[in-house]
């Protein structure tokens, strides 16, 4: 005897396929519309911090609560199926809720982190470098100065001055959405520690601390102009300091008064100041700019001289001579009458 099921059971058969294919392009719509349309058109800007060893499902999720992304589930998918989320790089981001989440991935990955960049010159103090900061738009020169005497901060980077100057290492430093002036200081003067390190055994055995290495390194940077020259000017420095000759270098007389001063004249030599090595003996009470690593090797490892005074030629070299006459005569040839290089 036959079965005869019931017209809706049916119907019902005949409607599961297409509430099926009605699922499924929605399915497909959604799915495109989380690939293709972001969530904003450009106006939101979140500063996103993805720190050493963070995981891939706590930066989803916090992109999915600040708007940036629409599905912390999708941009997770996404970047498991593409490896993406191995290859995420820590950094910081700025992420706006026009960008698509491919475009997210990619620039994790990739790590273009939009953090500041800043170079510190050698030899540059910490007057120049606050100057270049204030004019990259990074920190104000007023802060960084003041950051860069701070009491605690000095005693927490064991640094027995008055500043930090000659302890903060030249060199590129990325500047991070939540790093301040004295984060940005305690990198550069750990860079600084680190750097030296090779020279651990030659400060052991050279008669000046650290500090008056410090002093002259910073005074040699400012003179050399060619890496090979800075022994010799080393030298020059050391047996004027043996003899209790005056240093009289020329760089000292600005120190602190001109913030990028590369001509000396002769009102600036005559300029009382406890930097100005033509009016005090000996070194002064601290470095006058943050040397770079051959510099402060030179003075450790100085070229074996008798020179006694150095000018500087026209190309950047310098001659150096033994005798006051020599060097009186080289000044005649090299320098116009008022001023020094």
């Amino acid at each position: 005897m036959p079965r005869f099921l019931p017209d809706n059971f049916l119907s019902l058969r005949r409607l599961i396929p297409a509430v099926g294919a009605v699922f499924f392009l929605a399915f497909i719509v959604w799915y495109v519309l989380l690939l293709y349309l972001p969530p904003g058109d450009g106006k939101r800007v979140h500063a996103l911090t993805v720190a050493k060893g963070a995981g891939f499902l706590t930066v989803a999720n916090e992109l999915k609560q600040t708007g940036m992304i629409r599905s912390a589930l999708h941009l997770r998918i996404l970047a498991r199926l593409g490896g993406f989320d191995r290859r995420m790089q820590p950094g910081d981001y700025r992420i706006s809720d026009k960008m698509l989440p491919s475009e997210i991935l990619e620039k994790m990955a990739n790590g273009q982190t939009d953090a500041c960049r800043f170079t510190l010159p050698e030899g540059y103090s910490i007057y120049q470098a606050a100057e270049l900061l204030e004019r990259q738009g990074i920190f104000k020169r007023e802060g960084f100065l003041a950051a860069c005497s701070d009491e605690k901060l000095l005693e927490r980077l064991k640094i027995k001055g008055k500043t930090v100057e000659g302890y903060l290492f030249p060199g590129r430093y990325q500047i991070g959405f939540k790093m301040d002036e004295a984060a940005l200081i305690t990198e550069m003067v750990l860079e600084f520690r680190h750097r030296i390190k090779p020279l651990q055994s030659l400060f052991e055995q050279h008669y000046l601390p650290l500090g008056k290495v410090l002093i002259l390194a910073s005074m040699i940077e400012k003179e050399a102009v060619l890496a090979e020259e800075k022994p010799l000017i080393a030298s020059v420095f050391l047996n004027r300091l043996r003899i209790g000759m005056p240093l009289q270098s020329d760089p000292t007389a600005i120190y602190g008064v001109k913030v990028f001063g590369g001509t000396v004249k002769k009102q600036d030599l005559q300029r009382p100041g406890e930097y100005n090595t033509y009016k005090i003996k000996g070194l002064p009470p601290g470095p006058i700019g943050n040397p770079g690593f051959d510099s402060i090797q030179a003075v450790l490892q100085p070229a074996r001289t008798d020179y006694l005074y150095f000018v500087a030629r026209k190309d950047g070299t310098h001659q150096f001579s033994m005798t006051l006459g020599e060097h009186n005569r080289g000044v005649n040839r090299f320098l116009k009458k008022g001023k020094r290089r």
